[in-house]
């Protein structure tokens, strides 16, 4: 797949939580992500953060380690992101769903013994 030039970013931000049939949240959204064939999808765990809920979640030793923030991001083009949307709408009840344009300088996949492909 070859992804260069002019794209969309899809950042999801939800808890780590968040729970879709009994699965992860960002498990799902990763999972779906795959299936539509989008480039790519990355989970990041925060540290600390708030949303609309105005709660503070965080990691500190001395605070309970409880819904940390998540964000799932996606790259590919912006008609790839923009199909995947109405997944996202059925999946994200609680959170933050954004899109921004981005440059996509380079996109590599790994080669070698064991890939497939």
């Amino acid at each position: 797949m070859k992804l260069e030039g002019s794209a969309l970013r899809l950042t999801v931000f939800v808890g780590d939580t968040d729970i879709w049939h009994h699965r992860p949240l960002y498990h799902e959204i990763v999972h779906r992500a795959h299936q539509a064939g989008l480039a790519g999808a990355s989970v990041f765990r925060g540290m600390e953060g708030y949303g609309a809920s105005n709660r503070v979640h965080t990691s500190r030793i001395l605070s309970l380690s409880e819904d940390l923030p998540l964000a799932i991001i996606i790259v590919d083009a912006g008609d790839k992101i923009r199909a995947f949307l109405p997944q996202l709408d059925e999946l994200v009840t609680e959170g933050l769903v954004i899109i921004d344009p981005v440059e996509v300088i380079r996109y590599v996949g790994r080669t070698g013994a064991g890939q497939a492909g």
